[in-house]
C-alpha cells in the first residue's frame, strides 16, 4: 500500500469497526507505508452519512464500518475495500496478520470508543461556543448600499483582523430572491471573518441576539404626490415596528446606526420613541458621507489627497437642511511655504485665499453635494457607516472629530430632546460630543434655524404618535409627558 492512506469510518459504537480499528493501528506502528485515517459517527448520524458517502462516490454498502483505499499523490475517488471481513481478508493476503479479538474485547472498546466521540464532539461544542460573531443585522437589505456595505464589514477593515461577524440581511418577501443572490455572492467571496450570512423576510423574528442594527429604509420623496405629514408618518411606522422588536430580541447594548438618504435623523429619533429601553447613546444617524463629499471638494480646490483635510463639521439635520462648517477644518500634509511635521496642521481657511470661492462657490456647490449624496449608488454612504462604526469600536484618530446626529442635551444651545447632527470623539466604545469648539454668533445662530426643521419634524411625529395611540401616547414615548413635550419644543427658543 505504499503510497496510499486507509480510511476506516464507523458507528462510534460499532464493535466491527473497533476490531477493524485495532488491525489497522497495529499495521500502522508495524509498516512504514501503511497510514491510517479515522472518522467515526455518532450512531443517530451514522445512517445518513454513509447513505451520502456512498451516494457522492457510488459505492454499495450497508453496514459499519466501511473502509476505503485513497491515493496521497493525487486526486480521484477512493477504492472501496469494504466492511470489516472485506479488510481482515486484505490484511491476511498481503501482510499475513490477522485479527483474533474476542467479541467481548470488541464490545468494549465500541463503548470506549462512544463516550470519546461524544467527550470530543462536546470540546468541539465548547470551542465553537468561545467563538461568538458580532451580529450584524441590516434593515431594507436590497437596498444598493447594503451590497457595498457586506465587504467592508467582512474584510476585517472595521472591527479588525480577529473579530469573525454573521450578518443578517432583513427585507420584505418582495426581495427576497435579491437576498438570496447576495447571500450566495458573498459565501462564494470566502470571507475569512464572515462566519455567517442569512437572509430574513419573517419580520417577528428580527434582530435576535444583534450587537449591531444598521437601518437603511427610506421613504421615496415627491412632493406633489404626499405630504411632509404622510412622509413623517411613513418613517413613524417602520420605527414603531422595529423598535420593540429591537428590545425585545436584540442585546442590551446593542448599536443601532441610521443611514439612507432620507430622514436619517428622524430614524434615530423615533427608534429611541419607540424603544424607551434602549440606550440613546447607542443610537446614532451618520453624516459621514457629507462630511467626505466635503472634504474631496476641498482637496479638489487645494489640489491635494483628500486624506490630508480633517475636521469638517456637519451640523443639523443630515439629509435635510444642514450647514458644512469649515472654521475647524485643518490641512495635514499640504504644500505651502509653511512646513512642519506630518502631524502639524494648517487651519483650512487660512490656506484658501480665495475667499470668495469660500462664501459662494462651496456654499452653492452644497446644493450640487446634496445631489452627489442623494443620488450616489452605495458606495458613499456605504463607506460612511464603515468608518463611524471602526471610530465606534476602535477609537477615533487622535485628534480628529467626526459628525454623527445623536440626541441632543443642550451642547452649543441646542434645544434638547432632537437628533442633531455635531462633532464627536469616539474613544473606548463610547463616543463624547466635542464641546470645546468655539462657536461664533453666526454659526450659532445658523445651529438654531437648523434645530427649527428638526423640531418641526418631531412635532409632527409626536402628533402622530397621538393620534394613532391616543390612550397610550405616555407609554410609547416612555415619559408622561407627550403634550408637555409639545409646549416646550414649540416654544423653544432658536
Amino acid at each position: 500500500m505504499c503510497g496510499v492512506v486507509a480510511v476506516f469510518t464507523g458507528k462510534a459504537n460499532c464493535p466491527y469497526y473497533a476490531k477493524a480499528e485495532l488491525l489497522a493501528d497495529y499495521l500502522q506502528v508495524n509498516l512504514p507505508d501503511f497510514r491510517v485515517h479515522k472518522i467515526t459517527r455518532h450512531p443517530d448520524e451514522w445512517e445518513q452519512w454513509l447513505h451520502d458517502i456512498c451516494e457522492m462516490n457510488g459505492w454499495e454498502h450497508r453496514q459499519s464500518p466501511i473502509i476505503w483505499r485513497e491515493l496521497l499523490d493525487r486526486g480521484g475517488k477512493g477504492l472501496l475495500l469494504g466492511g470489516v471481513n472485506d479488510f481482515l481478508e486484505y490484511a491476511q493476503h498481503y501482510y499475513g496478520i490477522t485479527s483474533m479479538m474476542l467479541s467481548e474485547e470488541m464490545s468494549d472498546i465500541a463503548e470506549e470508543n462512544l463516550q470519546e466521540h461524544i467527550e470530543t464532539e462536546k470540546e468541539e461544542e465548547e470551542i465553537k461556543s468561545l467563538i461568538r460573531p458580532l451580529q450584524i443585522w441590516i434593515t431594507s437589505a436590497s437596498a444598493p448600499i447594503c451590497y457595498q456595505l457586506i465587504p467592508l464589514l467582512a474584510s476585517g477593515e472595521v472591527f479588525g483582523m480577529t473579530t469573525e461577524i454573521s450578518i443578517h440581511l432583513l427585507d420584505t418577501d418582495q426581495f427576497k430572491e435579491v437576498l438570496c443572490s447576495i447571500v450566495m455572492e458573498a459565501e462564494d467571496m470566502a470571507f475569512p471573518l464572515l462566519h455567517s450570512i442569512s437572509e430574513h423576510t419573517e419580520i417577528d423574528k428580527a434582530f435576535i441576539q444583534a450587537d449591531i442594527i444598521i437601518v437603511l429604509d427610506d421613504v421615496l420623496l415627491n412632493r406633489e404626490v404626499q405630504s411632509l405629514e404622510n412622509y413623517i408618518r411613513e418613517v413613524s411606522e417602520i420605527c414603531q415596528v422595529y423598535a420593540p422588536l429591537i428590545e425585545k430580541n436584540a442585546k442590551s447594548e446593542v448599536r443601532v446606526i441610521s443611514s439612507g438618504k432620507t430622514f436619517v435623523n428622524l430614524k434615530a429619533m423615533m427608534i429611541m420613541t419607540y424603544g424607551p429601553s434602549i440606550k440613546p447613546a447607542n443610537v446614532i444617524a451618520v453624516a459621514t458621507s457629507w462630511e467626505n463629499a466635503a472634504r474631496a471638494m476641498l482637496a479638489r480646490k487645494l489640489n491635494m489627497n483628500t486624506a490630508g483635510v480633517k475636521d469638517v463639521i456637519v451640523w443639523g439635520n443630515i439629509t435635510g437642511c444642514n450647514y458644512i462648517d469649515l472654521s475647524h477644518a485643518k490641512l495635514y500634509g499640504y504644500d505651502c511655504a509653511i512646513w512642519g511635521p506630518a502631524n502639524f496642521p494648517h487651519p483650512l481657511l487660512n490656506m484658501i485665499y480665495d475667499s470668495e470661492w469660500i462664501h459662494s462657490a462651496f456654499l452653492s456647490a452644497q446644493c450640487s453635494l446634496s445631489s452627489r449624496v442623494c443620488h450616489s449608488v452605495g458606495m458613499l454612504p456605504a463607506h460612511g457607516v464603515a468608518t463611524v462604526l471602526r471610530h465606534w469600536y476602535h477609537g477615533s484618530p487622535p485628534g480628529e472629530i467626526i459628525s454623527v446626529g445623536i440626541l441632543t442635551e443642550g451642547q452649543f444651545c441646542i434645544p434638547e430632546g432632537i437628533v442633531f447632527s455635531m462633532p464627536v470623539r469616539f474613544q473606548n466604545g463610547n463616543w463624547e460630543v466635542v464641546t470645546e469648539l468655539e462657536i461664533n454668533e453666526t454659526t450659532q445662530e445658523v445651529l438654531g434655524h437648523l434645530a427649527h426643521e428638526l423640531i418641526q419634524e418631531k412635532l409632527i411625529a409626536l402628533k402622530e404618535i397621538k393620534e394613532m395611540h391616543p390612550y397610550g401616547a405616555d407609554k410609547i414615548t416612555s415619559k408622561n409627558y407627550l403634550h408637555q413635550e409639545m409646549e416646550s419644543l414649540s416654544t423653544g427658543s432658536l
